[in-house]
Parts: structure tokens; sequence; C-alpha cells
């Protein structure tokens, strides 16, 4: 098993203008592998099409992985956790410490994704970025500097080596369903209470005092740019902003990326906006149980795996559903081939 290259991806994010170069120019999937695994699966002791999505997913593998056979050897699931400001504006029914409580729990191994890698054997890193700190309650002031955001991108982006098979997205951060609500209101309209849920588990009014929150939020910042940058570091947060640069690395190094839930995909909605083309290398692990979820999977496109009514985080249902893609390469790489098993296909 070829070990992952740890020469970056791409030139750090040293200024923004290193960040929307990065963003201009998305390298594309390998033709030439599509070619060969779409060969391998028609050639498989099967009618064509019978194992459905699971040999799409091989496919795609395959082509970002740039060989008819693709591998989960070196997975890996990172969980990137920030601490936000607009906290104290009361949108979540769990205070701020719990974020650096969950991180010990994550370290001590005993969260919901520690059990869940450990089931399909894949390794897990945790990453907390200066929760000390927290951003600014972005309801009076951007959420962070242009410094703040350039950091958390390449923090995002270190987490990223050449020839990893594939990468799993997850986050950890008191009141981050807020500002994942006021990422997907700016980058893709409607109003706020579409984009607002329960999160951590509020009542009807505190969603509604929620929305209220995220409305204000998207006034306050309304005469702004509506760059994917001015947008993340606006109304973002560390996490997320270093979920939007591990994503940005993944595609330049080749490597596809699991993605979990509403807040996990929100981190990439401004990049989406601006560049659609930027899910290309991304699967939406599952459609999560908050309200905003299903309509940004719809905006960005992408077809989720699970339904499981998981509103957990962590990159708890791209964990889940990475047992569906280990499914998808077990038949892609296992089966025989017709020739091989001696079975005659359909002439």
């Amino acid at each position: 098993m070829p070990l992952p290259d740890a020469t970056p991806a791409l030139p750090p994010f040293d200024s923004v203008a290193a960040f929307e170069a990065a963003l201009a120019a998305l390298p594309g999937p390998d033709q030439a592998s599509i070619d060969a695994a779409t060969a391998r699966q028609q050639q498989l002791t099967k009618p064509p099409g019978a194992l459905g999505r699971l040999e799409d997913l091989a496919i795609f593998l395959a082509s970002w992985q740039r060989r008819e056979r693709p591998s989960l050897e070196t997975a890996k699931a990172v969980v990137f956790a920030g601490n936000h400001g607009v906290a104290a504006q009361g949108v979540s029914a769990f205070p701020a410490e719990v974020t650096a409580q969950m991180v010990a729990n994550f370290a001590a191994g005993g969260a919901a994704i520690n059990a869940l890698t450990g089931a399909i054997g894949m390794k897990l890193d945790i990453l907390a970025l200066d929760l000390d700190h927290p951003t600014a309650d972005f309801t009076t002031a951007p959420a962070m500097t242009a410094d703040e955001c350039l950091s958390a991108l390449r923090q995002g982006a270190s987490v990223v080596a050449r020839g990893t098979d594939l990468l799993l997205l997850g986050e950890m951060g008191i009141a981050n369903s807020t500002a994942a609500a006021a990422l997907c209101l700016r980058s893709f309209g409607g109003n706020a209470i579409d984009w607002t849920g329960p999160g951590t588990g509020l009542d009807g009014a505190g969603v509604t005092r929620k929305a209220e929150v995220v409305a204000k939020a998207a006034a306050r910042h309304a005469d702004a740019p509506a760059t994917p940058f001015e947008t993340l570091r606006r109304l973002g947060g560390r996490e997320l902003a270093a979920i939007a640069g591990a994503v940005l690395a993944a595609r330049h190094a080749g490597v596809p990326v699991l993605l979990d839930g509403f807040i996990c995909c929100s981190a990439i909605a401004p990049l989406a906006a601006a560049a659609p083309g930027i899910v290309d290398h991304c699967i939406a692990g599952h459609c999560s149980a908050e309200p905003g979820h299903a309509r940004l999977l719809e905006r960005l496109g992408l077809d989720p795996l699970l339904r499981l009514n998981l509103r957990l985080g962590e990159a708890s249902g791209a964990a889940v559903a990475a047992a569906v893609l280990r499914s998808a390469l077990a038949a892609h790489n296992g089966m025989a081939t017709f020739a091989e098993a001696g079975v005659s296909d359909r002439g």
C-alpha cells in the first residue's frame, strides 16, 4: 500500500488571491480511469447496472484516484472544531464550553465518530481551531479577520495528502448550525427561516429566534462583496473555513471527499455559489434531519447516499456512508469477470 504523499497539494493560501486562484482552476477527473473502471463493470458476472449506484460509486472513486481498481486503504476522517461568538445570542440548546468538552471526548475515544470510524477501520484525526478565542459575533462584525480566515483555510488544507484514498469531513462547534444557515442564506438566497433548524434541539420558539439572528447577520453584511472568501470570513467559523480549505486542497490533490451533514456541506456553499464544479469530487454521505440540508443538497447538485434522520454532525453520517463505499469497491474489485468465472455473457 503506497503511503500518502505529504507534499502540499497546492501552494498555501497565503493571500485571498491565492485562494481565489485555486478555486478558479479546478482539475477534473481522469477519463482513462473512468473508461477502464466502466469496462471492468461491464465484464463482471452480473447484468449491466444490476448493482445500481454501487457501480457508479466505484467508477467515481476510480476517476479521482486515477486507477481502474480504487481503494479505501488510506482513507481517513477529519473533524474540525471551532467556537462561535454568535453563541452569545442564545442560538443553541448547549453552552459554548461543550465544544472543548466534546473535543476531549473525541480524544478519549468516547464519541459516536470514534465508534463509527472504528467499526469501519478508518483513521480519525481531530483538529481544534483556537477554541479559547471564539469568532466574533457576526451580527455585529465579521466573524473573522482576513488573516484569521486565511489561517483556517490553510489549516484545513494541511490535512490533505496526495495519495489519500478518501477524505471524510465533519465538524464540531456550538452555534455552528447558525453559521451554516447564514452561509447558505448569503450564498443561495431565500429567507432565513428556509435555512434555519433546531440544531442541537431548539424548540419552535428557539428556532424562530435563531432565524431572526440569521436574518440580522445577513442584513449586517448585505453590502459586503459577495465573494466566497468574504462570505466565509464574515458569516462562517474557523472549522467551516477549514472544511472549505480541505475540500479545495483535496480537489487539487485528486482526493475524493465524503461530506457529512448540513453544517459540513454549508462550508462549501460560498465556493459552490461562485464555482459550482467544486462539488464534482464530493459525495454527500447522507441527508440529515436538519431542515435546510435537503434544500442545500439540491442547490449543490448532490444526491445523498443515505437518509437515516441523523443530525449529530462530527462526520458520523459520512462514516456510516463510507461502509457503502466499501461495499461498492468490494464488488468492483472482488467479483470475477465472465471470462474468469467461465460464465457466458449475453454475447
